[in-house]
């Protein structure tokens, strides 16, 4: 009988801060809101402006629609981005549950399209919706050999885009 080892990996729960950071350091998510009263998920790009989570989008958007409609109070929404090494599964995930808005200030949606590096081509894509997080969660996948600190970096993980996230992440 052969037997593998199974290697023994540990889950870190990560602070508000971290989680926001890793999630600054990747320009692609999962934005999860409801359409006609069911659970919808869309791949999507980000950027983090002041805290918030700010998403590009255009006018026949079913998230802007649904942004819309939530003008004054916003509307409810997840939104997850994780670098999660298929071979090895280690790295990290995050997932932001907060009040979605739709931009509208033309002096904001000029500023937040200077920093968007969009990763599909979409004519109009004018549009801007903002996440204001109120719930933050977020985990690091890691070997025990690591320690909090050194993330998923010999797989190519969170550290390894951490330059883009510099130039994407405005802060106050």
């Amino acid at each position: 009988m052969v037997c593998h080892a199974v290697p023994v990996h540990r889950r870190i729960d990560l602070d508000r801060v971290e989680a926001l950071r890793l999630l600054g350091s990747v320009s692609l998510g999962r934005i999860v809101f409801t359409r006609q009263a069911l659970p919808t998920v869309r791949p999507v790009n980000h950027v983090l402006d002041d805290g918030d989570i700010v998403i590009r989008t255009h006018e026949g958007a079913a998230l802007t629609s649904h942004a819309r409609q939530g003008a004054d109070k916003g509307v409810v929404v997840a939104y997850e981005a994780d670098v999660i090494d298929p071979d090895t599964h280690l790295g990290w995930s995050v997932v932001v549950t907060g009040r979605a808005h739709l931009a509208t200030d033309p002096g904001e949606l000029d500023r937040v399209r200077a920093l968007w590096e969009p990763w599909a081509a979409h004519e109009d894509m004018d549009h801007a919706v903002r996440i204001r997080p109120d719930l933050v969660t977020g985990v690091l996948l890691s070997d025990t050999a690591g320690t909090p600190g050194d993330g998923p970096a010999e797989g190519g993980g969170a550290d390894s885009q951490g330059a883009g996230a510099r130039r994407r992440t405005r802060t106050a």
